[in-house]
């Protein structure tokens, strides 16, 4: 076991507490008000028009990560405010208050039908899973382990991009890890990045975009810049779906989208296809 390692408490769950504080969803695509339990049971997909719910780090664990196999890395890195940034401390104080998280991403080790690998997962819910100093520590950390391990590493991406109260401090994060990325691809280990709504900004235009296999959710907003900043700049309407999932797969920026039923299956075939990762680095 790495030091410092440890059972996350995110994938452990109240569900029946949650699902007596908010019995109902209404859904944000068809309108429907859908009955809590039952979304939960449809891995919170709409059973109508399967608009896929955005998920917090936790739900994404217990949906993908074999049961009792997830360790957390580097659980008690938290931001500061390098920049003394007006309001930026209330903010993380209301965002560690609202999701239970230190940051926007959590990191670790889990098995995905038993096949082991090193994982990032974002956060929308933690300040749109913005990308400040920590959540590029934590997730080029998680390379770095995956290195020395030689595990394959996916990262779950869900993120407004980079976090402008750090400013060039966020951005330096892009380079970081796409350095470290490249030195997994260097050790020939797998590296799967899994686009999830909304992955934008910075995030899009480092990591997320340097998968060697690029997988998506249906409906997921995958950009750069967001489409309505787009028509206010050329005063253009836009084709319906653009930017979405299914029009970055037919201009070939992704190579599957995935419906989340079919997500764990996916990967662990997937890991079963690039065997690289050392068996003996199961935790």
């Amino acid at each position: 076991m790495f030091p410092g390692l440890k059972k996350t408490r995110y994938i452990e769950l109240d569900t029946q507490r949650y699902f007596q504080e908010h019995p109902f969803e209404k859904c944000p695509s068809c309108k429907e008000i859908l009955v809590q339990k039952q979304l939960w049971d449809n891995l919170k997909v709409c059973p109508r028009c399967e608009y896929h719910f955005r998920l917090t780090a936790a739900e994404r664990l217990s949906q993908v990560v074999d049961e009792g196999t997830f360790q957390e890395w580097d659980a008690d890195l938290s931001s500061r405010d390098p920049l003394s940034f007006p309001g930026y401390l209330e903010k993380l104080k209301e965002a560690r208050e609202a999701t239970g998280l230190k940051e926007a991403v959590v990191t670790g080790y889990g098995e995905i039908e038993g096949e082991p690998a090193a994982l990032a997962v974002m956060d929308s819910h933690f300040m749109m899973g913005s990308m400040g100093i920590v959540v590029g520590e934590k997730i080029a950390r998680a390379i770095e382990v995956a290195l020395e391990r030689r595990l394959p590493f996916i990262a779950f991406c869900a993120s407004g991009g980079a976090r402008m109260q750090e400013g060039m401090l966020s951005l330096l994060q892009m380079a970081k890890i796409s350095a470290l990325l490249n030195k997994l691809s260097q050790a020939r280990l797998l590296y799967i990045s899994v686009l999830t709504d909304p992955t934008t900004g910075g995030v899009t235009a480092s990591f997320a975009s340097l998968g060697d296999i690029i997988l998506a959710e249906p409906g997921a907003l995958i950009c750069f810049t967001g489409p309505r900043v787009i028509e206010q700049t050329i005063g253009q309407k836009l084709p319906d779906g653009f930017q979405r999932a299914e029009f970055m797969l037919a201009k070939g920026f992704v190579d599957l989208i995935v419906p989340r039923k079919n997500m764990k299956a996916t990967l662990a075939r997937l890991l079963r296809l690039h065997p690289r990762g050392d068996r003996s680095a199961r935790l």
